[in-house]
């Protein structure tokens, strides 16, 4: 199988098996986790995911350097197949950021599990431009492609970041497929025919990383469809209702992704 798609946990409720068990019915490949949406001990949680014949991809946040030790042994106990950290902080300097992923390449290498920093607003990887500043200098960065946020920071598809984008195509292990627009992260639904050029944009970079990923024989492709819950799922006015449902749009990226990346 050339794609593995994971389910994050973002957005699911009820007991902890229940999740998985639902996740597991559904087709996915594997669950997207993180430590504050596990009740169970790492052990626990390890062997309840393994029951269900399911892989398993584990994420969190490093806001500092000194917060990556922790943060990636906590994750690491885990024995996941591939750590997505949030990474630093958009306010850092080049020097701050530089000194970061070079303390975050070190542990990767000692704790021994492939980590990709998620190219997500309000980290150091909030725009395209900074992303390629980082990655020219650090040969070995590896990325979680969530290009949505790039979208929503940049208010526009941006085709003008066309070897920023490339590079961080090559660079890419781990997607995640959430269609984001010009005011926004994440599209009320991605099957709406209002946002099918946002969803042929998001398309062309997946595929292109799918090639670089064959390339390179770092096949299965890993893809998560990171569509989270209200406020990032679109909700009526007064009533917070969502406009959506959030199983059913994370359902539909499965099954896209696979018509179009398998």
């Amino acid at each position: 199988m050339s794609l593995l798609v994971f389910r994050a946990l973002w957005g699911m409720t009820g007991p902890l098996e229940a999740q998985i068990e639902q996740i597991a019915a559904a087709g996915y490949d594997g669950v997207e986790a993180w430590p504050g949406a596990v009740t169970i001990p790492p052990g626990e949680f390890v062997r309840l995911v393994a029951g269900y014949k399911l892989k398993l991809i584990m994420a969190w946040n490093a806001d500092r350097r000194d917060d990556l030790a922790p943060v990636l042994d906590e994750l690491a106990s885990y024995t996941p197949l591939k750590i997505n950290l949030h990474s630093g902080r958009d306010c850092f300097t080049r020097d701050e950021g530089a000194a970061f992923f070079e303390a975050a390449l070190r542990h990767e290498e000692r704790i021994g599990i492939p980590v990709s920093h998620e190219t997500h607003r309000g980290r150091v990887f909030f725009t395209p431009w900074d992303t390629r500043y980082y990655l020219e200098r650090f040969d070995t960065l590896k990325l979680t492609a969530d290009y949505s946020h790039w979208v929503n920071v940049c208010e526009r598809l941006p085709d003008d970041q066309a070897e920023a984008l490339a590079l961080a195509n090559r660079r890419t292990i781990h997607i995640h497929g959430r269609v984001g627009y010009e005011e926004g992260p994440q599209v009320p639904d991605p099957a709406a025919p209002e946002y099918a050029a946002h969803l042929a944009w998001h398309e062309r970079q997946w595929a292109a990383i799918r090639q670089h990923r064959a390339a390179a024989g770092d096949l299965p492709l890993t893809f998560t469809p990171e569509y989270g819950p209200p406020m990032y799922l679109h909700t009526l006015p007064f009533t917070n209702v969502p406009v959506a449902d959030l199983w059913q749009v994370c359902l539909w990226g499965m099954q896209r992704a696979r018509a179009t990346l398998a």
